[in-house]
């Protein structure tokens, strides 16, 4: 038998890469597509790797394992809120891999069981198995910062003077898209005059006093597909720093 190494590099890369997807999305995660890709190809080279002489033996269920642990790694990242990630595209690999057994292993029956399998996540789940994150970009002058944001219907917050959803960011990105120190957004009353535009926004939280946080309305906002003005709030907190997401924003964009 005849194995095309070329084939066999693109047509593992596209059904990894439609698995990353589809794991993201199942899990209610941005694309990530660059990372997805990356990971992807790791999977194509570690493919072409088990049909080299001598190292037939990663083909077994152990190296097969350790792969796909490192893929999802690679993916989703290292740290531990990547775990349920990284389980979950396993199983969906393995899942499909009993599908590929089962059927001729034909590069179009394979390549539609992967596409059937990322449809299935995408359209079908449309990620109800977990929280549903989407990318944020924010500018300021000059200062462009990327976040991940949870979607929070319970997240009311509303700009007093505009009456539209207040998008919350936390103390990392703050400091980043505006330069305000720790200090000073815990003294939003005196430090309102600090930066051209800066307001208040009154909030209330459970299990908290009522306060004032400091907000800009920024022309340039981007959350998932929306795009256009948005006042972003800055909490003085953390929101799941070094975590899954570093904002919230409410059920309504």
């Amino acid at each position: 038998m005849v194995i095309y190494l070329d084939i066999l590099l693109i047509l593992n890369f596209f059904v990894d890469f439609l698995l990353l997807l589809g794991t993201n999305r199942l899990a209610g995660h941005p694309p990530q597509k660059g990372r997805a890709a990356l990971s992807a190809l790791l999977g194509s080279l570690y493919a072409i790797a088990t049909l080299m002489p001598g190292f037939s033996f990663l083909g077994n269920t152990l190296w097969r394992t350790v792969c796909l642990l490192i893929m999802g790694g690679v993916a989703f990242g290292f740290q531990r809120n990547a775990i349920r990630r990284i389980f979950l595209f396993y199983l969906l690999s393995m899942a499909l891999g009993g599908v590929a057994m089962g059927s001729s292993g034909s590069f179009w029956g394979l390549l539609g069981a992967a596409l059937a399998v990322a449809a299935l996540c995408i359209f079908g789940f449309r990620g109800k198995l977990g929280k549903e994150f989407l990318p944020v970009e924010l500018c300021y002058g000059e200062n462009r910062i990327k976040l991940t944001a949870l979607r929070d219907t319970g997240n009311t917050l509303r700009d007093p003077i505009t009456g539209q959803p207040v998008l919350i960011i936390g103390l990392g990105a703050a400091k980043r898209l505006t330069g305000l120190t720790e200090k000073e957004l815990y003294d939003p009353v005196g430090t309102i005059g600090k930066l051209p535009g800066l307001r208040l926004v009154p909030y209330r939280a459970v299990g908290k006093e009522g306060g004032m946080l400091l907000a800009l309305r920024l022309q340039n906002v981007r959350i998932g597909t929306w795009q256009g003005a948005k006042t972003v709030a800055f909490a003085p907190e953390g929101l799941g720093e070094n975590t899954e997401y570093q904002a919230l924003t409410g059920g309504v964009l």
